[in-house]
């Protein structure tokens, strides 16, 4: 049996990992829960973000936490933009069109970065990419990477304001009444075009603020997305389809099994874990952790 000085450096890239797993997951869950729709074009508009956050670098030497102010908004408006223009006059009002524009935006999306900027794999290099903070606990040490532990802070930060937004502002108010009843919210005066937009373009925003927090550690390419979103469906499904926090906490432990499925299967085998875990809460909890039965 492995000893806690290994477990213990494993669960703790694992909650690293996972932290940011699930910042991107509340932007799906936030989409899901007012539109009640997948957005298929999630993992392509993270790789937007990433490479927006990497030609900031490269062009105008912008550290990627210092993009932040930048990179989130420009996503938030090409959220609101995307929703508004594109998907709310293409859909006619039905789910399945939804479903077919996203689906098409992601296409359109992947083969434009394709097109621009090939298939290369850029990351990018800064003065404490490779910098390692030692923590002791007394029984166990462990030796973790600045940009991780930072990404982790982030992330926490970006998703307790998201869920304090929606849960104590007017604007959260009317997203979650939308989400509830849009008719009903449309009675009582709600925009809900103008609801739905802003949904969507939250979403989006917390995809600027996780890009900003991985690039220093990762990397970008035009597939780059794809892996993330099909991590960030599971944890939708593992907290409960609109619930902000199963999907915090679901991204936190399917960082945590992707972690020591790595330690005891190898890297390469790492993940099936978290696909066993996707196939036993349909069978077993479909609601998820946090959600409510049909």
């Amino acid at each position: 049996m492995l000893d806690i000085g290994i477990l213990f450096p494993s669960l703790l890239n694992g909650l690293t990992t996972g932290a940011v797993y699930a910042l991107i997951a509340l932007g799906l869950t936030l989409i899901y829960g007012v539109l009640h729709i997948i957005n298929f074009a999630h993992g392509a508009s993270l790789m937007l973000a990433l490479y927006g956050v990497y030609f900031l670098k490269e062009r105008l030497g912008l550290d990627p936490y210092l993009a932040l102010p930048l990179v989130v908004p420009a996503m938030f408006v090409l959220g609101y933009g995307l929703q508004r223009i594109v998907i709310n006059r293409a859909s006619h009002g039905r789910d399945e069109n939804i479903l077919l524009v996203t689906l098409g935006l992601s296409i359109v999306m992947e083969n434009l970065a394709l097109l621009f900027f090939k298939s290369d794999t850029r990351s990018i290099d800064t003065a404490y990419t490779l910098t390692t903070i030692a923590i002791d606990i007394g029984i166990a040490q462990a030796t973790i990477s600045l940009p991780k532990l930072v990404a982790f802070g982030g992330a926490l930060v970006t998703s307790a304001a998201l869920i304090l937004i929606v849960g104590r502002t007017d604007l959260g108010r009317a997203i979650r009444a939308v989400a509830k009843e849009k008719h009903g919210a449309k009675l009582m005066g709600i925009n809900v075009d103008h609801v739905y937009a802003m949904s969507f373009g939250i979403g989006l925003a917390c995809l600027g603020a996780a890009a900003c927090f991985l690039l220093p550690a990762y990397y970008v390419n035009p597939q780059v997305g794809g892996g993330f979103v099909l991590v960030a469906f599971t944890i939708v499904v593992l907290g409960g389809m609109g619930s902000f926090m199963g999907a915090l906490l679901g991204g936190l432990l399917i960082g945590v099994v992707e972690s020591l499925g790595g330690l005891f299967l190898g890297e390469s085998l790492g993940q099936i874990g978290i696909f066993l875990i996707f196939i036993a809460v349909l069978l077993f909890r479909p609601q998820g952790m946090f959600g409510a039965k049909a």
